[in-house]
C-alpha cells in the first residue's frame, strides 16, 4: 500500500474502486435468495424477440432442463431453430409449430383463431407439466393483437396454474398492457435499423 507521500499509479487507483465496486455488489446479491418461475416478455418493433427467447431455450437444454416452444403464428417456413431442436435435442424440447403465417398470408381470420386456439391449448398443456421447467410461447403477444386469444384468460391462466418453478417467455411486438404488468422481466426491442428498408430479403440464418 502506498504511504501518504506516494501517489496511487493507475492500476492501484482502478484495483481499489473495483474493490469497492464488488464490495457493494457482493451485498447486494446477498440478499438475493429466492427462485421462481418468470414470466418473461420480448416484445417491440426491433428485430430479435424470438431469437432471444431461443437463446434461452438453448440455455436451457445445456442445463438439462425440460422444456417446449409453441409457435402461434410462425409454421408455414422451417426455421434454423426448429431444424436444430428437431434433429439434436427433441429429447429435451418439445417443438409445436402451430402458425400458418401473419394474417395478411393466411386471409382468413376464423382459421387463424381456430389455429390460435388450438396452440394455446397446447401451450397449457405443456405449461402445466411440472417436468417442462421453460415453455416459449411464441408469436402470442401477435396472437393477443389481433384479439384471437382473449388476454384475461392469459392472464388469469399464468398467474393461477402456472407451476411456481416454470418460466415461460411471450414474444411479439406490440404486448398487450395487461401481460406486461403480470411479466417478472420485460425487454422492449427498439428499431433502429434493419435491412428490410434497404431492399434486403430476410435470411436464413439472421431471419429463420
Amino acid at each position: 500500500m502506498n504511504d501518504s507521500t506516494t501517489p496511487e499509479t493507475p492500476e492501484e487507483r482502478h484495483a481499489r474502486k473495483m474493490a469497492k465496486k464488488k464490495a457493494a455488489r457482493d451485498k447486494i446479491m446477498a440478499t438475493k435468495t429466492r427462485e421462481k418461475g418468470l414470466v418473461i416478455v420480448h416484445t417491440g418493433k426491433g428485430k430479435g424477440k424470438s431469437s432471444a427467447a431461443f437463446g434461452m431455450v438453448f440455455r436451457a437444454i445445456a442445463h438439462g432442463m425440460p422444456s417446449a416452444v409453441v409457435q402461434f403464428i410462425k409454421g408455414a417456413r422451417m426455421t434454423g431453430e426448429r431444424m436444430l431442436i428437431e434433429r439434436h435435442f427433441a429429447d429435451l424440447c418439445r417443438f409445436h409449430a402451430m402458425g400458418e403465417g401473419f394474417t395478411w398470408e393466411t386471409q382468413d381470420r376464423s382459421r387463424d383463431i381456430a389455429l390460435a386456439e388450438a396452440a394455446w391449448e397446447k401451450a397449457k398443456e405443456l405449461i402445466r407439466n411440472p417436468d417442462i421447467r421453460l415453455v416459449l410461447l411464441d408469436e402470442i403477444n401477435i396472437a393477443l393483437r389481433y384479439d384471437y386469444l382473449d388476454v384475461n384468460e392469459i392472464v388469469r391462466f399464468l398467474s393461477e396454474e402456472k407451476p411456481e418453478m416454470t418460466h415461460v417467455i411471450l414474444t411479439g411486438r406490440n404486448a398487450r398492457d395487461e401481460i406486461v404488468e403480470l411479466a417478472d422481466l420485460v425487454t422492449e426491442m427498439e428499431l433502429v435499423k434493419h435491412p428490410f428498408r434497404a431492399g434486403i430479403k430476410a435470411q436464413p440464418g439472421i431471419e429463420y
